[in-house]
């Protein structure tokens, strides 16, 4: 009889274990909760303090505009639009990856995406609250934003539904309502094991209001995965209209700089692409300062972001290329000044070769240039991508070119359009400037009390991912590397509450 011949995957083609350091299902309940349940930590209130005061103080801000009325802004005549919409995009574009992990992501099977996908979801909610303050204070009179509804009134005013600024609305609406319904909707078994592990009589009332009488059965799975599946189904659609609809903004325009058909698909890898970053650029600081996620999130993890951001990035750069080539090849002399002039201008006037520039903005363009095309080029060389402090460099840059990709679309289409004697310059005041700083900590603020209160890893998926979620597995055999069982990989198998470990 011949011998048997065992196959062995060779080391270059085996994966990396998605939970490092082969832990076990208590270990992943004990520390992902252990966040919540542990005592209030002093960096937490070192950073939380300055956070909210800076919140605080950008709500100030806004309730002096809203008091004195927009001209408190740095905004004219000729640039209507300036730091509150390229804000609003900004914010909308960070919204984006949450849902892109949570949903696209979960309907390709990609597995990688349990350990981070919560606080992804979290993010975009709290960036959408933070670009719908935008439009509503953009009105000058806030009060009277609900006419953006189609709603009788006793004027018979009704919006204008062929305005893309309507589209907005629903979009922006209906993607925050689906967000939450999606984020929350996960956290119901976990927030179950939250209930289950308490010790103080009122965290376990409030965690079991809102565990909604989980108790983990087949049943509650069973409607659970088909909720789960349908919201994602829902939601993926989203991911793409959302920001599409957002550029129709500017599209569907006749000014030179906005007028093009590339600006949907433009938006949406932009989107992704600083959404990504900003997962990065929170995450990164959170694996820091709570040691115990090491082995939830890995290297292999940072590694795949990087490699999506090196391709979206990619993708915008093809973007900004082609803007340049489609306004060369258009001939629209408007289009080509716009392009050559007033974003571009000479950039070799420096060095005293050719005319002065004619644009007032050109070093915004530059550093979007810099920050988006040149820096992700980097993520190439592996050892980068798995590099922490080289990743969060590169996601700052990021975060800052995707700013000014908004900023140099909005403004320098505005500041100098058709006719010269309509120019004017553009800069903002000092309320702008603390209103968007005064975002920033809203949304901190926010994903802070998040990681307080809530667990910020999906405790039951990134148990699905483990060797033992799987139907086929023994003891001191290979793990199988085929998808799991069931939309969330055995749900029966892992079980939600801490008494059933």
């Amino acid at each position: 009889m011949a011998d048997a011949v065992t196959l062995e995957t060779p080391d270059e083609l085996k994966r990396a274990p998605l939970v490092a350091n082969d832990r076990k299902f208590n270990w992943i309940s004990d520390k992902v909760a252990y966040i919540v349940e542990s005592p209030t930590p002093l960096w937490w209130w070192a950073i939380f303090l300055p956070c909210a005061t800076l919140a605080l103080i950008g709500l100030l801000c806004i309730g002096f505009q809203i008091s004195n009325g927009v001209g408190v802004w740095g905004e004219n005549k000729t640039v209507g639009w300036a730091w509150d919409i390229t804000n609003f995009v900004f914010w909308i574009g960070i919204g984006h990856a949450g849902t892109l992990i949570s949903a696209i992501l979960f309907l390709t099977r990609q597995k990688w995406r349990t350990s981070i996908n919560r606080a992804a979801e979290a993010m975009t909610l709290f960036a959408v609250i933070c670009a719908g303050i935008f439009p509503g204070i953009h009105v000058g009179r806030v009060w009277m934003a609900w006419f953006l509804a189609p709603i009788p009134n006793a004027n018979g005013i009704w919006p204008n539904f062929r305005s893309p600024l309507l589209w907005d609305v629903f979009a922006v609406s209906t993607y925050f309502t689906v967000s939450v319904l999606f984020w929350y909707t996960g956290l119901v078994p976990d927030i179950a094991t939250l209930r289950d592990r308490a010790k103080s009589r009122m965290r376990k009332y409030i965690y079991g209001i809102f565990a909604l009488g989980w108790r983990g059965s087949n049943r509650q799975w069973r409607h659970y995965e088909m909720a789960y599946l349908l919201l994602a189904g829902l939601s993926t659609p989203l991911v793409l209209s959302v920001h599409s609809v957002v550029s129709f903004d500017f599209a569907t325009s006749i000014l030179p700089g906005w007028h093009t058909t590339i600006f949907p698909p433009y938006f949406v890898a932009g989107a992704i692409f600083g959404g990504f970053a900003m997962v990065l650029t929170i995450m990164l600081p959170a694996r820091l300062l709570y040691p115990q996620l090491d082995d939830l999130v890995t290297r292999g993890h940072v590694d795949k972001m990087a490699k999506i951001i090196l391709l979206t990035g990619t993708i915008v750069g093809y973007a900004y290329l082609m803007e340049l080539f489609i306004a060369y090849y258009g001939t629209n002399k408007f289009e080509l000044f716009t392009f050559l002039q007033a974003r571009v201008g000479n950039p070799l006037h420096f060095l005293g070769i050719g005319n002065a520039s004619k644009g007032w903005y050109n070093w915004a363009y530059y550093c979007m240039m810099t920050c988006n095309v040149l820096s992700p080029q980097v993520f190439w060389i592996k050892s980068f991508r798995t590099n922490y402090v080289v990743v969060f460099i590169i996601c700052m840059f990021v975060n800052v070119g995707m700013w000014f990709e908004r900023f140099v679309i909005i403004v320098t289409s505005l500041a100098q359009d058709f006719v010269p004697s309509s120019w004017h310059h553009y800069s903002p005041s000092r309320i702008e400037i603390w209103t968007f700083i005064g975002t920033f900590g809203i949304f901190l603020s926010l994903f802070l009390l998040f990681m307080r209160f809530l667990p910020m890893i999906c405790m039951f998926e990134v148990k699905a991912v483990k060797p033992e979620a799987d139907a086929h597995f023994h003891p001191g055999h290979e793990p199988s590397t085929g998808p799991a069982v069931g939309v969330l990989g055995a749900p029966h198998e892992l079980p939600a509450t801490e008494g059933h470990h």
